[in-house]
């Protein structure tokens, strides 16, 4: 017995690192979004992941600090999305449809890491809301640069726009996603897609 734990902890040691913390940030969420925040601990994401306490606080010195690698990749990989989406097409909407159409995607198939974004017991945390409010504006500028480029609105009016799409996006989809109507993805898409577009297509460029 004590030849197979000295093996299991050589194996521990010799994980290369990155896979590693893929390891505990996997562990990590499974645990956040079944314990939430608060209800987690250490020893829960250490015994998830199969690895020693040690182990885990060679690459995570705290709770905290691991929710906030496990926020930064969930963050970093949806606003990729959204950008790879307003990026799609030169027809704004297009750009519109694309846009909404990846905010309920996401919340369709990644619904643990969207409840861990925006439906977190955590939320109040500085640090935590200091990264959504990033998130939330740097969509909103990514929209505006749009807005601005092919209406009449300047940079504020157009960021306030910004601003307006991501939240009637995340709004609607968050709806969507806990309602029991039986309304499908493209269905509610197209319906708040044309909202959103008979809003942004009375602001034309000014010739």
């Amino acid at each position: 017995m004590a030849e197979v734990e000295s093996l299991k902890g050589h194996r521990t040691q010799r994980m290369p690192r990155e896979a590693r913390r893929r390891q505990l940030l996997q562990a990590a969420h499974e645990v956040f979004v079944g314990n939430g925040y608060h209800g987690a601990s250490m020893d829960d994401i250490a015994d998830v992941a199969k690895v020693s306490k040690p182990v885990l606080y060679q690459h995570f010195p705290g709770k905290r600090e691991l929710y906030l690698a496990l926020l930064d990749s969930h963050l970093e990989d949806f606003s990729r999305r959204l950008d790879e989406a307003i990026q799609s097409t030169d027809d704004n909407r297009q750009r519109v449809f694309a846009t909404i159409n990846t905010y309920y995607q996401y919340i369709k198939s990644e619904s643990q890491a969207y409840r861990l974004i925006f439906e977190s017991d955590v939320l109040s945390d500085p640090l935590i809301a200091a990264r959504i409010e990033e998130f939330n504006n740097n969509l909103a500028t990514s929209i505006s640069k749009v807005v601005v480029k092919d209406t009449d609105l300047n940079e504020a009016e157009g960021l306030l726009a910004g601003r307006a799409l991501a939240g009637l996006s995340q709004v609607s989809a968050r709806y969507w996603a806990t309602s029991d109507d039986s309304v499908d993805q493209q269905t509610a898409v197209d319906l708040i897609s044309r909202l959103a577009w008979r809003g942004i297509s009375q602001f034309p460029k000014e010739k």
